[in-house]
């Protein structure tokens, strides 16, 4: 074991919470892609009593290839940024070390194999995981959607290519985070490392651009082209993404759409004159990079629910009569893709604000230093939480028009469905309280720790 490696290892020993996030992020996206996977690796064995074939075989490539190549997306996505916005927050850290003498590509290389450690560990747990969830998916397809004498007959190819597909896109992020702290002088890294970025990567704009831009066009594509097919299912395929990828290129977008669409709920909260409400004004505003860490998968897991859920809704009060078998089989296929990508969001939301949390640990002590109390900081809390949710929730409602407005129209209501506007309300209202409960959790649970460090740095 190399000297880089050992204190990468040793320094994860006394940084166990920081890694959690990174660890349980990466464990529930391989668990995931892993899941869909085993449902490709389980058509394409073709031998024994068991074998999938013909439609049997054909469903199964679709659900996990094309259908879970949606969750992939939104995985990968999640992955990356929980592993760049982890190692950018050690820049205070990496700038001290190259005051004492560690050079640029020794602090990389720490930063990397450091990812890469804890990124490991959570996608053989995930792998291990995604072993038993992918047997419980296709036991729920067995009799329903596949032939009931189809067997599981997945194995290390589709966990190990789950496994593999998002270590290398911890890698990715961890690599050019490393670069990214390491590109100014040591002094200039230790003094700015607490100051907010106010300019986004180049690269993250373009990727946002072409993730939306890819969204819009498949929706064009459903309105002028597969809403004419007579293939009832052809706008479902080419608009069901659309939500999801618009989403994603809105995550991309955070930083910015925080510190511009909260403006009017912190000034809002700024004129009700309480300290909590005014400093969640200024913290959403003035370090809008930090907090955006929780509102982008609020965004995505508003524009999977919201879209998946009208999409369902739509498909199943339009479809020609004498197609309700066909209906039911494909609205289970949806239902449990958009449950399990919703479900990923959502503890992708409670592990963000949970990590966001841990690493402000410092600043919520130094707000208690100048006099702030236990309630006025939980109430901070609170409010930026209330606001995230709320510019989350706004933003990923418009997102998920790219999927619901296109295949409404295909499906001859128009722009705007028929029946069921109250889906997005409710789900909505749940996605709110989800956001709300977390940040709340996360900072009662972590107020009798943080009490005894303030207490114990004020003495």
């Amino acid at each position: 074991m190399s000297g880089l490696t050992g204190l990468a290892l040793r320094s994860l020993r006394h940084r166990l919470t920081a890694s959690t996030a990174t660890f349980l992020a990466v464990l529930l996206g391989t668990a995931l892609i892993g899941s869909f996977a085993t449902l490709v690796e389980t058509a394409l064995a073709g031998h024994g009593g068991g074998a999938a074939r013909g439609d049997d075989r054909e469903t199964l490539l679709i659900m996990g290839a094309v259908v879970g190549g949606w969750g992939t997306l939104i995985v990968l996505f999640s992955v990356a940024s929980t592993v760049g916005l982890t190692a950018t927050r050690r820049a205070g850290e990496i700038g001290l070390l190259r005051t004492i003498g560690a050079t640029p590509r020794q602090a990389r290389r720490l930063i990397v194999r450091e990812a890469l450690a804890v990124a490991l560990a959570g996608a053989l747990v995930g792998a291990v995981l995604a072993a038993g969830t992918g047997r419980a998916l296709l036991a729920l397809l067995r009799g329903r959607i596949v032939a009931a004498t189809v067997t599981f007959q997945a194995g290390p190819v589709s966990l190990g290519a789950a496994a593999a597909l998002v270590l290398l896109a911890a890698a990715v992020a961890a690599m050019v985070a490393a670069r990214r702290a390491t590109r100014a002088p040591a002094g200039a890294t230790l003094r700015d490392s607490d100051a907010e970025t106010s300019r986004m990567r180049w690269y993250r704009v373009v990727g946002a651009f072409l993730a939306i831009g890819y969204g819009v066009a498949t929706s064009i594509v459903t309105i002028t082209v597969t809403a004419r097919s007579s293939d009832p299912y052809a706008a479902m395929s080419t608009s069901g993404s659309s939500a999801i990828l618009v989403g994603i290129g809105f995550a991309l977008l955070a930083p910015v759409l925080l510190r511009w669409l909260s403006l009017p709920f912190a000034w809002l909260l700024a004129r009700g004159g309480a300290a909590g409400g005014y400093l969640a004004a200024y913290n959403t505003s003035r370090r809008a990079h930090r907090l955006s860490s929780v509102l982008a998968p609020v965004i995505v897991l508003t524009a999977t629910a919201i879209g998946g859920l009208m999409l369902i809704s739509i498909d199943g009060r339009t479809l020609p009569a004498g197609s309700k078998q066909t209906s039911d089989t494909i609205n289970l296929l949806n239902n449990v893709v958009i449950g399990m990508i919703s479900l990923f969001a959502a503890l992708m939301v409670i592990n963000s604000t949970a990590a966001l949390l841990v690493d402000r640990r410092d600043e919520l002590r130094r707000l208690w230093l100048l006099g702030a109390t236990r309630r006025q900081i939980h109430r901070c809390v609170v409010a930026e939480a209330a606001i995230i949710a709320a510019v989350g929730i706004l933003t990923g409602a418009v997102a998920s028009l790219a999927t619901i407005g296109p295949f409404a129209y295909a499906r001859h209501e128009g722009f705007v469905p028929n029946a069921q506007l109250w889906v997005p309300p409710v789900a909505a209202a749940g996605i709110a309280a989800l956001t709300l409960i977390a940040a709340r959790a996360t900072v009662r649970l972590g107020s009798g720790e943080s009490t005894g460090a303030l207490r114990q740095g004020a003495t």
